[in-house]
């Protein structure tokens, strides 16, 4: 699914995920993500993200983010020196470690109501 920014921009995509978390990490895990790091937050944007949010529901954790290409910033972040500390520490929260090297596409969209212009 592809939405443009603006008229005279390139294509951005949305993609969903769903990730779990350990047992217990429920608080951990939210207090890590109230401020990331700046270099990391540099690194998604240098990458093509334009958004990412985060819902939680107990163990179930649901991601929407806006990037130009995902393969191309999974690529870009996968050895990325702000990004592989900021993985490990998921690691100890995240019930299944990421990492990169599946073909990720994210969650198939299955309905969306379309823009009416």
């Amino acid at each position: 699914m592809t939405h443009p920014r603006t008229p005279h921009s390139v294509s951005k995509r949305v993609v969903a995920l769903h990730t779990k978390l350990k047992p217990g990490k429920e608080a951990e895990y939210e207090a890590v993500h109230a401020v990331i790091p700046p270099e990391l937050d540099a690194a998604l944007r240098e990458a093509g993200v334009h958004t990412w949010r985060i819902w939680r529901n107990g163990l179930d954790l649901f991601h929407v983010l806006e990037v130009d290409d995902y393969a191309a910033m999974r690529a870009a972040l996968r050895d990325h020196s702000a990004n592989v500390p900021w993985q490990a520490r998921m690691a100890e929260l995240l019930a299944v470690e990421d990492d990169y090297s599946g073909d990720d596409t994210g969650i198939g969209l299955v309905w969306e109501l379309p823009v009416k212009e």
